[in-house]
């Protein structure tokens, strides 16, 4: 069972932000196994310098799997229609990321009601990493 307040959604409704811990190596490595994403500019200290950055930083799929998690904390997975996100900045290692939501806009489509939710991962510093929007079905 899934007890969450938004089925009572309105607009403006902030969902409960989720602040991960630090950014660290290990986070990167399991990410990259469970998700086969093993380009080395995340996990490759050695490979990350010659290509410029000060040290590995985080997949941008990492962040959009850490909405996905605000998400789906908030709401069942089963009621997400859409989620997509762009990358606005690199995160590097010691950052921690709050993510965020807003319930902006609510609408009807072939017999749902549709929450559409903004959604944004930033860092203690205020930066925007990712940006995202979702559609939400409420429970008929």
């Amino acid at each position: 069972m899934h007890n969450s307040p938004f089925a009572g959604a309105v607009v403006g409704d902030l969902l409960p932000p989720l602040t991960l811990p630090p950014l660290d190596r290990a986070t990167l490595a399991l990410f990259a196994g469970a998700s086969g994403d093993h380009m080395p500019l995340h996990i490759d200290t050695d490979f990350a310098r010659k290509a410029g950055m000060p040290d590995v930083f985080g997949h941008g799929m990492l962040s959009m799997a850490y909405l996905g998690r605000l998400l789906t904390g908030w709401a069942p997975q089963a009621r997400l229609r859409r989620f997509d996100v762009r990358f606005a900045g690199i995160t590097h290692l010691g950052s921690i990321i709050t993510c965020s939501g807003t319930v902006a806009a609510i609408s009807e489509q072939d017999g749902e009601v549709l929450l559409k939710v903004l959604l944004q991962a930033r860092t203690e510093h205020g930066d925007v990493k990712t940006i995202g929007e979702a559609v939400v079905a409420l429970p008929a």
